[in-house]
């Protein structure tokens, strides 16, 4: 008996839509990841990019549990001696809600090309519209 091991020209790549309005920040980004990783399809393999594509759509009325969104701080650096900013998690709700929804994802995706690549995969909104009705998105229950 042989291993299967997915074609490219044999994944079916499906569209689903997400909304994110209450829904917990991380709990939304696990089931996020899973599906667009691939891994709720039969033909799932690790090196493989089998997965969906995913549109969250009111990114801006996430939540998090607990005092996190008053604690939460995201940081970056700008690459200078004393360069590392730091911004609190409702300021960054409020001036790029779409952050921090792709950063929860990629978090949960691999540190290699093909978590690079499967991150393009997520299409994030802050307003409950998006671009992509010709794609006919399927409705995905988190």
């Amino acid at each position: 008996m042989k291993t299967y091991s997915p074609k490219p020209q044999d994944v079916e790549r499906n569209w689903y839509v997400v909304d994110a309005d209450g829904l917990v920040l991380g709990r939304l980004a696990a089931k996020i990841a899973h599906v667009v990783r691939g891994k709720h399809k039969p033909m799932w393999a690790p090196h493989a990019d089998v997965g969906d594509f995913v549109i969250v759509v009111n990114a801006d009325k996430v939540r998090l549990t607990g005092r996190k969104a008053d604690t939460k701080v995201y940081y970056h650096h700008s690459g200078y001696p004393g360069g590392l900013k730091a911004t609190p998690f409702r300021r960054m709700l409020a001036k790029r809600p779409e952050f921090i929804v792709r950063e929860a994802v990629r978090g949960m995706l691999p540190r290699n090309r093909l978590g690079r690549k499967i991150l393009k995969h997520v299409k994030i909104y802050a307003a409950p519209t998006h671009p992509h009705e010709a794609q006919n998105p399927v409705k995905l229950e988190i």
